[in-house]
């Protein structure tokens, strides 16, 4: 699957679920919950326990059933490793010029994290195929919507404070697609073995992304 591909693919799914997963059972159990709910986007994150196993694992089982990445790199070596495990696109929480240089060396669709304009400029410039708008929580799709106003051209990712109630509007404000963590995957139901629960918070979700993006 090559990052044209992958970035259509992300695009059309419109949700990437980001996982920070207690252990690597666990998370497995997890994305296995998520995709039973219809959220097919998945993105684990370097704060997962065995994160790079986990997406061998979960490579292996789901193949292009699922699209596949990883996310919170903080380290360039973990670039590499990111590709070698199989994940088909790459997500930092920042923009910083060694660690980008070593994401898009891989040839994988990268999303690297900005939040002011000159942020988002810089990630452009470092090679971010979709700027990554963390935390989303802080300025809101108000803010979003600004900040493509002078960027009109630019595919943006809200990250951090995206839920079912504020979905719309963050679509009404031109998201590329949007990155939903704990309102969509809560780490606490893993750990209670509610993964029913899981499944049938993924099935709303992705529902509303649905009506959501049908307005």
């Amino acid at each position: 699957m090559n990052k044209e591909t992958v970035l259509d693919k992300i695009k059309d799914l419109g949700l990437l679920a980001v996982i920070r997963g207690p252990s690597k059972e666990l998370t497995l159990q997890m994305v296995e919950a998520l995709v039973a709910g219809g959220v097919t986007g998945i993105e684990i994150t370097y704060t997962t326990p065995r994160a790079a196993e986990v997406v061998q694992a979960l490579d292996e089982t789901f193949d292009a059933e699922i699209v596949l990445g990883m996310g919170t790199l903080t380290d360039p070596a973990q670039a590499a490793e990111a590709a070698q495990a199989g994940a088909k696109f790459l997500v930092s929480p920042h923009t910083e010029a060694e660690l980008a240089a070593a994401m898009t060396g891989t040839g994988l669709a990268v999303m690297l994290g900005a939040f002011t304009p000159s942020e988002v400029m810089q990630a452009v410039r470092l090679g971010s195929d979709v700027v990554k708008i963390f935390p989303g929580s802080l300025g809101g799709p108000a803010y979003m919507k600004a900040l493509r106003g002078p960027f009109p051209g630019i595919p943006m990712m809200p990250t951090g404070g995206v839920d079912e109630n504020n979905l719309k509007d963050w679509f009404a404000a031109g998201a590329f697609a949007v990155g939903a963590g704990s309102k969509l995957c809560p780490k606490q139901l893993a750990v209670d073995g509610r993964f029913a629960e899981i499944t049938r918070i993924a099935h709303q979700f992705a529902q509303a992304v649905q009506a959501a993006r049908a307005v």
